[in-house]
């Protein structure tokens, strides 16, 4: 059962990467009425909403955007920062959506921000203590260390469904805005929301695989233990 499950989330979430994929290449050529590039649309809605501590940045790479709340800082990769699109103006609107979550204290990603430096650890020590505690089960019959990788791996699961709602808002908040901003208009603003719709299930995907697996390494240690 866990077998077909696993292939399933596989074969979904390489669908999924493949259609954000197609989607965000398709969008990128499609251009904003306004000429505006990725990197003056953050820069437009950050001081909308009153946030003037934040730098704009342009990062390497494809999808490699992200806001870190620790220096406060946008990076946009370089298929957005300076690129007119619709493409581009969501993806810099959904990242200036978590400033503005950061701004307003929003309650999703400051959990998820606590959590960081615990996910981080427990990503890194999971799999020693689980190799580690294979072999003292296999030779003392102890499982204290499984136990204990078992709660390491729940905590990057919880981790990938605490992204879930702080994703889900940022895009929320990019559209509202890119909308009333007037930066999308009727006849392209479907096509943001099919963008980050698109970027929005591969958080989805990631946290359901995340979840299968921990269910998996329960039962498995369950069944060790008949």
């Amino acid at each position: 059962m866990y077998l077909i499950l696993f292939i399933a989330i596989t074969v979904v979430s390489v669908i999924v990467q493949s259609s954000l994929q197609r989607k965000f290449k398709k969008y990128s050529q499609i251009p904003l009425t306004n000429g505006m590039t990725g990197a003056q649309v953050a820069e437009k809605m950050l001081r909308d909403n009153g946030i003037y501590d934040v730098t704009v940045c342009c990062v390497e790479g494809s999808l490699t955007d992200h806001y870190n709340p620790t220096n406060k800082t946008l990076n946009l990769s370089q298929t957005v920062y300076g690129v007119n699109s619709v493409a581009a103006a969501a993806v810099a609107a959904h990242e200036c959506g978590h400033a503005v979550q950061h701004a307003n204290g929003y309650a999703w990603l400051q959990l998820r921000s606590k959590l960081v430096p615990i996910t981080n650890f427990a990503s890194m020590a999971f799999n020693w203590v689980m190799i580690i505690g294979v072999l003292i089960a296999t030779f003392t019959g102890s499982t204290t260390l499984i136990i204990t990788g078992i709660a390491l791996f729940a905590i990057t699961t919880l981790f990938s469904f605490v992204t879930l709602p702080v994703e889900i808002n940022a895009s929320a908040r990019a559209l509202t805005w890119l909308d009333y901003a007037g930066i999308t208009n009727v006849s392209n603003h479907e096509y943001a929301v099919k963008a980050l719709r698109a970027a929005a299930y591969t958080y989805v995907v990631a946290a359901l695989g995340s979840l299968a697996t921990l269910l998996y390494y329960i039962s498995r240690f369950a069944g060790s233990r008949d």
